[in-house]
């Protein structure tokens, strides 16, 4: 069995008398999508920023590529090649594509002594990275902003396997799309997964999570309620963990059998 390329193990995290992380383990393959799944407040959020370097867990272990490691910063995460993709996803929208996607990396040429912004090479770049992706852009310099949801995220994705990224954190990316575009992000990643590159796939869309993952943790309130294989879980089983088990089927009971 291949060896993970990211291992937490026991992490707690607490901000004063609030315990976000209650001992939760998790490790990642390479070349693996391990989805980690739950309901809102399940402690996804503290969970992946504790794993990308924003945070730094009161107690526990994080081990990279076989090495005990310590974050203090998302920097010391990227350094060791994790990348992590927010809803948000941290783009200009008014920007070209190719700016955003070389956002921090800008590529140079010297022209009379001044070092400009390569434009020819970012957009070469640009628009085969995105081909290799699936995605025919219109013009790498047409606004990042005029791509629809499922592109901006194959953008952000695309960045962070250009530049090095073994291991993928992926924060909710079909929360707001549609069918088809949802569609496109989820044969992204399956294509980034056989790339060799190990995704974190963070959802509460469980159909979503069982389309493309190979593993599926499952957090409520700030606890690990277990971890299954593909082929080894059905959908109503996990959605039944991600709703608290007992709790879902004494609701189910009290409405007469229609959850």
């Amino acid at each position: 069995m291949t060896q993970p390329i990211l291992r937490l193990e026991n992490i707690k995290k607490h901000f004063g008398s609030v315990i976000a992380l209650d001992g939760v383990s998790f490790d990642l393959r390479p070349g693996e999508c391990h989805c980690l799944l739950g309901d809102n407040g399940a402690g996804k959020s503290t969970f992946i920023k504790t794993m990308s370097g924003v945070h730094s867990p009161t107690e526990g272990k994080i081990y990279f590529e076989g090495e005990e490691v310590t974050f203090h910063s998302t920097h010391d995460a990227i350094e060791r090649g994790i990348a992590t993709v927010y809803q948000d996803l941290g783009m200009i929208p008014l920007m070209s594509v190719s700016r955003n996607f070389f956002m921090g990396h800008e590529p140079t040429r010297r022209r009379m002594g001044v070092h400009l912004f390569n434009y020819k090479l970012a957009n070469e770049v640009t628009m085969d990275e995105m081909r290799r992706m699936g995605i025919n852009l219109r013009s790498p310099e047409q606004a990042v902003g005029t791509l629809s949801g499922g592109e901006r995220q194959t953008v952000a994705i695309a960045r962070a396997v250009h530049f090095g990224a073994k291991v993928l954190i992926l924060d909710e990316p079909t929360s707001a799309l549609g069918v088809r575009q949802t569609s496109n992000v989820l044969h992204t990643i399956d294509k980034v997964r056989k790339q060799g590159v190990g995704v974190v796939f963070i959802s509460h869309n469980i159909r979503h999570a069982l389309a493309v993952g190979d593993r599926f943790t499952v957090l409520n309130r700030g606890r690990t309620l277990g971890t299954a294989e593909r082929g080894k879980i059905e959908e109503s089983e996990l959605q039944d963990m991600m709703a608290g088990g007992q709790k879902l089927a004494v609701l189910d009971s009290s409405l007469g059998g229609t959850v």
